[in-house]
């Protein structure tokens, strides 16, 4: 199948090349910035130097393809979503222009209404673990936010299970969430050092959320830390019921054990005890722990990724992988990196 990727000079795009050049099943297509036309990609992504020999093209000489992943800043795939449909009959779209359903969700959460609400039941949402079965043979997918997918991972099978009451999120994430266009919150300046609360109310991917695990009182604060890789997402989570530590392990295990990127972290002795992104750097893994406060409803519940690979790029070429009926690991099997 060959590939071409639009909004290649990103982060999520340099990820993107890395795991598509090393794909077992794909052949690499063009390489589309407009920003980078005419340079070699290793200007760019000095790690894929000898890896991906091409030049990024403009987007007016783009080819027809097999499937066609675009990482373009956010608005711009829906603005433009029948030129890109043109060209591919499969699409995956890492932005957030089509990860909600609702095209009211979507200009509450945004502030704007959607250039292309007619395409918003058209796609499907890109988190494998939640969508497996309508990810298969589907023709266009959505990306996943980075926070959401921490989020919707941990919580998945007690959302499933009907026993959450409440639960309160803290999401810790790295620099590299802001994207490569660089500006005054992720100067280093003034982002070493940090532990700064930029979202403690109202965060976008609240919205994801809701939509993959159902309704129940939630609340997400976000805090930039100094990361460059990786979220966190800390759940305090207030049961409908008393729950033995067994049970919330037969839980997790019931939902995950057949689940090939997530990873049940529990130890009860060593330095990673509990889920650590710093361990997950260029992975698609997502690991998730949890400790159940005794004698009360309180669980945490832990969850580590790498933004720009389970929560960005990695999670598209998964959900590629099952929309073409591959092996799901393909291409994705990098265990992440210790020490870095």
């Amino acid at each position: 199948m060959r590939a071409s990727i639009v909004g290649a000079a990103g982060y999520g795009g340099g990820e993107l090349l890395r795991l598509l050049a090393g794909h077992p099943r794909i052949e690499l297509g063009q390489v589309v910035s407009r920003s980078q036309a005419g340079r070699f990609v290793h200007t760019v992504h000095p790690n894929l130097r000898g890896f991906v020999d091409r030049t990024f093209v403009a987007p007016d000489e783009l080819e027809p393809c097999d499937v066609l992943f675009l990482a373009l800043a956010h608005g711009e795939a829906a603005a433009s979503i029948e030129r890109w449909t043109a060209v591919a009959p499969r699409i995956v779209d890492l932005s957030a222009d089509f990860r909600l359903r609702d095209a009211a969700a979507y200009e509450h959460w945004y502030g704007a209404p959607h250039a292309a609400p007619d395409w918003l039941g058209r796609f499907v949402y890109g988190l494998a673990e939640t969508r497996r079965d309508e990810l298969r043979g589907a023709s266009y997918v959505s990306g996943v936010g980075c926070n959401a997918t921490a989020v919707n991972l941990a919580l998945l099978p007690l959302a499933r299970s009907g026993v959450i009451e409440r639960a309160i999120v803290d999401l810790k994430v790295g620099s590299s969430e802001g994207g490569a266009r660089g500006s005054a919150a992720t100067h280093h300046p003034e982002r070493a050092g940090v532990v700064r609360s930029f979202a403690p109310t109202g965060h976008r991917h609240q919205a994801e959320v809701v939509q993959e695990l159902g309704t129940f009182d939630l609340h997400l604060t976000a805090t930039a830390v100094e990361l460059v890789r990786g979220v966190l997402a800390t759940c305090h989570v207030f049961l409908t019921e008393d729950l033995a530590e067994k049970d919330v392990w037969r839980l997790y295990r019931e939902h995950y054990e057949a689940e090939p990127f997530v990873r049940i972290v529990k130890e009860r002795r060593g330095l990673y005890r509990f889920p650590e992104p710093k361990i997950l750097s260029g992975s698609n893994q997502a690991d998730v722990g949890f400790a159940l406060e005794e004698g009360t409803r309180r669980l945490v519940v832990f969850s580590a990724i790498d933004n720009l690979m389970k929560g960005a790029a990695g999670s598209a070429v998964q959900a590629l992988n099952v929309m073409a009926g591959w092996p799901e690991d393909a291409g994705l099997r990098f265990p992440g990196l210790h020490p870095c």
